[in-house]
């Protein structure tokens, strides 16, 4: 299992932390934001895989932001298992 950090961007929350385990996406976990819901979407997407959580979240908007949290988390975790392949 892989830890990953990812700086996120035009969001609330500043940073996105979670594991990889293969395809495999585990604890999940937001700094700053709506600490709530950001618990709730971390509980949701736990055990799912890379392109699962990919296919439900990209592309979701926050008000009229181009991006979301759940946009940033489905965006970091492609740039992480693209990076684990190198």
């Amino acid at each position: 299992m892989q830890h990953y950090q990812y700086k996120t961007n035009g969001v609330c929350p500043s940073l996105v932390e979670f594991d990889l385990d293969g395809e495999t996406v585990r604890n999940v976990q937001f700094t700053g934001g709506c600490n709530g819901n950001l618990k709730a979407v971390s509980k949701l997407v736990d055990g799912m895989s890379v392109d699962q959580i990919y296919g439900l979240l990209a592309g979701n908007t926050c008000g009229k932001k181009p991006t979301s949290c759940a946009d940033q988390l489905a965006q970091a975790l492609v740039h992480a298992r693209n990076s684990a392949r190198g």
